[in-house]
């Protein structure tokens, strides 16, 4: 029997080979039996799916075994994003959601994500649990039938983002909009909502694709293109990406310059502090911009460094207040929202910042670097055959370097991985990939070709390169 584990966020497989319907009614099953032992089955689970192939067919086993469980069931009606159904949760006071989603993957992939009770990633606790309830293979068989609710959470969830978004300032910003969401999920939720504002929106990928028209719906650089090149010929403002489940973002601005997540969040959260007053921690990962430190500093507030995954930066916001949680990977979200990253959420907030200041956000990135200095990021990947992996990771435990490409090391943190931070205000992370033979090498220095080099050093000295 495959054996089946919950990942940084939740359980992918590639259709017809470990994940098939049969996979899905056991790992629906442990979610069942997860919902009982926590006295939650009786407030009923939210399902939603996205827009890959026979996603909504998994989404009807994994409703069946719920309500063959006796557990009442909120089917969400159609593709819907990954945080309208953690909204849901919320909206519907539901023991929790299950979302069939491979968020960015290729399209061969789906996936199972489990959002608790609190409407945020499940934290490691949760997910050992069903991982051995999968294991036991208990099965709840008996009782009343669980009702089937078809609902359609579109409307109140995009009613709620409403309150955290200023939709007059954008309104009287009358901007050029182009919006991607990559044949995914989001489809037709900015579009909707920005052309009720009066905006002249332009939409592209805006139709179903099981295939991602022969690509993957990941919103980075290389693969935004075709929105960058829109953007600079028709001379919109901004343009607005969404990746597959509409979770994450890929921001491009009116000079038609991609701009990077960790870029992202540093123009928000000076935004949210210096315009919206905003006081409380910024949340951020191990692998996040330490621009977001220096800037936190000098406006009094503290900085909560979680390791990698949004289900730390969830909890950051849940119980320690954080006013922005994100990530390099393109997450993020802020108070007052579900502790869920929403890419449709990051994407009207940059449309906000957009109208207030009246500019390209590369140009408003610049007053930053102005106040707080510049900052260049980069992550380099260096392959590693399974065989070299473990001789790898014993370097690392022993590797207490006094200095790398001749910066002094000021500190070693290890939350997540390995992270070296140099006496310059410059760092370094190592990590290794858990689904690829790959470490990766993630880094900050005042510019690329430094940062480069001293990312290079480091897999030299680690035997990653030759």
């Amino acid at each position: 029997m495959d054996e089946i584990r919950f990942g940084t966020d939740g359980w992918r497989g590639i259709m017809a080979e470990d994940f098939t319907f049969a996979n899905v009614r056991r790992v629906s099953s442990a979610v069942a039996a997860y919902l009982h032992e926590m006295s939650l089955a009786e407030r009923g689970i939210v399902i939603g799916y996205d827009t890959r192939f026979l996603a909504e067919r998994f989404a009807g086993v994994v409703a069946e075994e719920m309500q063959c469980q006796g557990i009442d069931v909120f089917l969400n009606k159609g593709a819907a994003p990954t945080p309208v159904i953690a909204f849901g949760v919320i909206h519907k006071q539901a023991g929790g959601a299950v979302m069939l989603t491979a968020s960015h993957n290729p399209p061969e992939y789906l996936g199972f994500k489990f959002i608790p009770e609190y409407a945020g990633p499940a934290m490691p606790d949760v997910t050992d649990r069903l991982t051995a309830l999968i294991k036991q293979g208990l099965r709840r068989d008996g009782g009343a039938k669980g009702a089937l609710h078809e609902i359609d959470l579109r409307d109140s969830y995009l009613q709620f983002i409403a309150g955290q978004v200023d939709l007059e300032k954008l309104r009287r910003g009358k901007m050029r909009l182009a919006i991607d969401p990559m044949h995914g999920a989001g489809i037709g939720y900015l579009e909707g909502l920005l052309s009720d504002l009066g905006l002249d929106v332009l939409a592209l990928r805006n139709w179903r694709d099981p295939l991602f028209g022969g690509s993957m719906p990941e919103p980075r650089e290389d693969l935004l293109t075709d929105l960058a090149d829109r953007v600079r010929a028709e001379g919109r403002d901004l343009g607005l990406a969404l990746d597959g489940d509409a979770d994450r973002f890929g921001i491009v601005d009116g000079l038609g310059r991609y701009i990077t997540p960790n870029q992202v969040l540093s123009v928000l959260f000076r935004y949210l502090v210096e315009v919206r007053g905003l006081k409380g921690p910024v949340a951020r990962t191990v692998a996040t911009t330490t621009l977001l430190d220096r800037m936190a500093r000098a406006y009094g507030l503290a900085v909560i460094e979680t390791p990698v995954g949004f289900k730390y930066q969830g909890e950051a916001m849940r119980l320690q207040g954080a006013i922005l949680a994100g990530e390099e990977s393109g997450g993020l979200s802020v108070s007052g929202h579900v502790p869920e990253k929403d890419g449709i959420l990051a994407c009207l907030l940059m449309a906000e910042v957009t109208a207030h200041y009246g500019k390209p956000l590369s140009l408003v990135l610049e007053d930053i670097y102005a106040h707080f200095g510049h900052v260049e990021t980069q992550r380099l990947d260096f392959r590693c055959p399974e065989t070299k992996k473990g001789g790898v990771i014993a370097l690392l435990e022993q590797y207490r370097p006094s200095a790398i490409g001749g910066v002094p090391v000021r500190e070693i943190v290890t939350i997540d991985g390995w992270k070296y931070l140099l006496a310059d205000g410059s760092w370094l992370l190592v990590r290794a990939s858990g689904t690829e033979p790959v470490f990766r090498i993630y880094g900050e220095a005042g510019d690329r070709e430094t940062l480069s080099a001293l990312q290079q050093t480091l897999a030299r000295e680690l035997g990653l390169i030759g």
